[in-house]
């Protein structure tokens, strides 16, 4: 499996960027090995329970002057169901999800903007405080 550029945000407000290669949802545990150079280039292991999100990047720097759009354009359709999802931290995101259940450890969603720097990502049920569908 190739490796996934991944930005990792902690219910606590920590951030860690790196790769992964062995990310499932259904699963407690995964390896992210750190983009970082002053930190070991030994795989680290995370619990899904001390976080609120995963999500899959394009690049690790992103662009901080990028306002991602929160609504689809008239001419686009979403794969799936169009949810807005108010984490507990107040960050708020927008996409389309074919697998959203609240009885279930987490969800992935599409963000509508294709242009952010964001593929997907994967949110935390526990770190959700709302859930609307649009």
């Amino acid at each position: 499996m190739e490796p996934s550029k991944i930005v990792i945000r902690y219910l606590d407000g920590k951030i860690l960027k790196g790769t992964t290669q062995n990310f499932f949802p259904n699963k407690p545990n995964f390896h992210v090995l750190p983009n970082h150079p002053q930190k070991s280039k030994e795989p680290m292991e995370i619990s899904m329970s001390d976080l609120k999100a995963v999500f899959f990047v394009r690049d690790f720097l992103g662009n901080k002057l990028f306002r991602e759009r929160k609504k689809l354009s008239p001419d686009e359709k979403p794969q799936g169901r169009l949810i807005e999802v108010t984490c507990k931290d107040g960050e708020v995101i927008v996409g389309s999800t074919t697998g959203y259940d609240p009885k279930r450890p987490g969800f992935i969603i599409f963000p509508v903007d294709p242009k952010g720097n964001n593929i997907k990502a994967y949110i935390v049920s526990n770190a959700v405080s709302k859930v609307r569908t649009l």
